[in-house]
């Protein structure tokens, strides 16, 4: 059995004038809301054996949020340029390209693709993964290369706590 859980990027912030898409920070509610979602989850799950995320500086502060809430090493967070691609084809690389030896995987992207992925995987249809946002989804296969009709097990969004 594997498992999954992907999550949004927290919302950013876009008052910075001349700065690349792929360097806009997050703003304080996004910082805020991640702390929020980061310490929900560590509170119902287990910490997953590995945690990747965009190289986007909004999905890896993210990233870095939720690794201090589980307390995992920020040293053995992974960083993937393909998660920074606005498509679930390249999240769905990444998934099936992740080692067998991880029960459960925790993957920090962008809206567009995880939507798409969420729907084609899961067994609930979101109609769409806020910020912050992070979807379960639990696959009945041992090897991550496999996946298909996974049960979703796990919706958790900012606003269903404020």
């Amino acid at each position: 059995m594997k498992t999954l859980y992907i999550v949004r990027h927290a919302k950013s912030s876009w008052e910075y004038e001349g700065i690349k898409d792929i360097d806009r920070p997050l703003k304080q509610r996004g910082i805020n809301d991640a702390y929020l979602i980061s310490n929900v989850l560590n509170k119902k799950i287990a910490t997953p054996d590995v945690f990747i995320s965009s190289c986007a500086n909004r999905a890896l502060h993210t990233a870095m949020i939720f690794s201090y809430s589980f307390n995992y090493p920020l040293a053995n967070l992974k960083l993937s340029k393909s998660l920074y691609n606005f498509s679930d084809g390249y999240l769905i690389k990444t998934v099936k390209a992740l080692d067998d030896s991880f029960d459960s995987a925790i993957i920090f992207s962008h809206d567009h693709g995880i939507s798409d992925f969420v729907n084609k995987f899961g067994s609930i249809q979101v109609e769409h993964v806020p910020t912050c946002g992070v979807i379960g989804l639990k696959f009945e296969t041992s090897h991550w290369k496999n996946i298909k009709n996974g049960t979703t097990i796990i919706t958790e969004f900012p606003k269903h706590y404020k």
